[in-house]
């Protein structure tokens, strides 16, 4: 077996970006082959993940594929073990990897199916490698959550400060300014439907009924009771609905008027906070 130099193992570590020791150790067991020492690695690397699969992985971020211009847009969670870890390049650009992959590519049903495919940004390379890459690096646990592919032009919003947010839009035609100032809007107020249509019939069938039994309860004329609880009605479904909630940047407008004033429509929306189930789809 030849010997392994100084300058190979530099150059393997450059590539790798792993430890001194790990690199001499590969390439010594792989004869001096690259490409047979990272699939080396990779095999050690999957068999640690596996013993410190039962970690918690509570902190994350999402990764968006969007843009006027765009078929296709998607939105995937990326999740791991701790919070630095998720201001880190690399794992930043594999999460928008994931969401670019499955938007473009032909789709995934499961992480499993789209960690198979290829890398948008490491040609070669699967996205599953390029996972288990980040992991012998970092050495920390990373799952991939929740996963969504829309079809047609969509536009996106990531909040990553206190609170880890993601927002996917689903639009017809505006700008992609528009689009996220309505993502970010979704972000700050949360709403539980697109339009007043949407939102659940129950839901609005029992605050009909507490709005009408307590204005009873006031006293209130019988026949002015039902014109007091439809109103009411009306502030109860413009604080849920995205379109008729008051614009976060101009209250003095409504989500709805601030779309149409940009040409666009708004079609449907995915709203994501790290650790809980989806607001609205």
């Amino acid at each position: 077996m030849s010997e392994i130099t100084a300058a190979a193992v530099k150059s393997f570590r450059e590539r790798t970006g792993l430890p001194l020791m790990d690199c001499k150790k590969a390439l010594t067991e792989a004869g001096g082959d690259e490409e047979k020492a990272i699939a080396l690695l990779r095999e050690s690397g999957r068999s640690l993940a596996d013993k410190r699969s039962d970690r918690e992985t509570a902190f994350g971020r999402f990764g968006l594929y969007f843009g006027q211009g765009k078929s296709t847009g998607a939105m995937v969670e990326l999740l791991c073990e701790s919070a630095p870890v998720t201001q880190n390049d690399e794992f930043i650009q594999l999460a928008n990897d994931l969401a670019e992959q499955l938007a473009t590519g032909p789709g995934a049903s499961t992480a499993d199916e789209l960690l198979a495919q290829p890398s948008p940004s490491k040609s070669g390379t699967t996205l599953g490698e390029q996972k288990e890459d980040l992991f012998n690096r970092i050495r920390e646990v990373f799952r991939v959550g929740r996963m969504v592919r829309a079809e047609g032009t969509c536009g996106g919003y990531s909040h990553n400060a206190a609170t880890i947010a993601g927002v996917l839009v689903q639009v017809e035609g505006g700008n992609d300014e528009a689009a996220k100032d309505v993502g970010m809007h979704i972000a700050a107020m949360k709403p539980s439907a697109v339009s007043g249509d949407e939102l659940d019939s129950a839901m609005l069938d029992k605050e009909r009924e507490f709005l009408r039994a307590a204005a009873l309860k006031e006293g209130k004329p019988e026949n002015i009771v039902d014109k007091m609880v439809e109103g009411r009605m009306r502030q109860f479904i413009a604080e849920r609905a995205l379109l008729e909630q008051p614009f976060v940047k101009d209250d003095k407008q409504s989500v709805g008027e601030y779309a149409k004033s940009n040409g666009m429509q708004i079609k449907q929306y995915w709203h994501w906070v790290l650790g809980e189930v989806a607001a609205a789809e």
